[in-house]
């Protein structure tokens, strides 16, 4: 397929203290953030309530608004905008001496310099909690707060389109190079937009049953009732609308 002719980067008025949105992101994809070669993201269009007139928008309507200029239903925000980065992660981090020199405030350790990320490698960080248990792990990004966030995004252009309309620049944009070895499996080196499409699957079409090919199995009938009552909106295949978000990364 050709991809749509059109990209918004027109950037909207903003404030003094642009309007910063949360965004997650794989470990994977942090260390392409952090090394400069992902500057793109991918996600699936869902259905909203018009924040204008309140009447409920499918995607391509969606769509319609945004490749037209219109952003106010923009979930991930404008050019100009900001996104923060939520990614897999544990602090803050001190010793016992530095925590009881500033009498048990944590205040002044809310910030990056104090957490360690799971993006960076290492192992699991030891904490003690709140009970002065000894403690061993990561903590989802989902539950990451602001202050502890390394990673900022402006964004410089939004666009809707579908999933396949992908191009090779975009593969490498979103930090998908392919090569040798990028996708499980492969016997040769695996394009950019193969290497994008494993990652794409990887992440949103992970846990889905498959229908075993004998229709005399015994999983045919549940797995085949399962399936029919939660179609595919979102793989490779069924290629849905997109949000393309393009940005670059701000230095703290």
């Amino acid at each position: 397929m050709s991809p749509p002719e059109f990209i918004n980067t027109r950037r909207v008025p903003v404030s003094q203290f642009p309007h910063e949105r949360p965004i997650l992101f794989s470990a994977s994809m942090v260390r392409a953030l952090l090394d400069g070669s992902k500057t793109q993201t991918r996600r699936v269009v869902k259905p909203r309530r018009d924040r204008g007139i309140g009447c409920d928008l499918a995607p391509h309507e969606i769509a319609g608004e945004i490749n037209g200029g219109d952003f106010t239903n923009a979930v991930y925000g404008a050019p100009g905008e900001r996104l923060w980065v939520r990614e897999s992660w544990q602090g803050p981090l001190i010793d016992s001496d530095l925590f009881e020199q500033h009498g048990g405030d944590m205040a002044p350790f809310r910030k990056p310099d104090y957490c360690r990320y799971a993006a960076d490698g290492g192992p699991r960080p030891e904490y003690l909690d709140a009970d002065d248990r000894l403690r061993q792990g990561w903590k989802p990004g989902i539950h990451m707060f602001r202050w502890a966030s390394r990673i900022t995004l402006e964004i410089t252009g939004v666009r809707i389109e579908r999933l396949q309309y992908i191009t090779e620049a975009d593969a490498l944009a979103e930090g998908t190079p392919g090569g040798h070895g990028t996708v499980p499996g492969y016997g040769y080196a695996a394009t950019p937009v193969e290497h994008y499409r494993w990652l794409w699957e990887s992440l949103n079409a992970a846990g889905r049953p498959v229908l075993p090919a004998d229709p005399q199995a015994k999983r045919y009938c549940r797995v085949k009732a399962w399936l029919d009552k939660h179609p595919d909106t979102t793989s490779w295949a069924a290629n849905p609308w997109v949000w393309v978000v393009e940005f670059r990364r701000l230095e703290k």
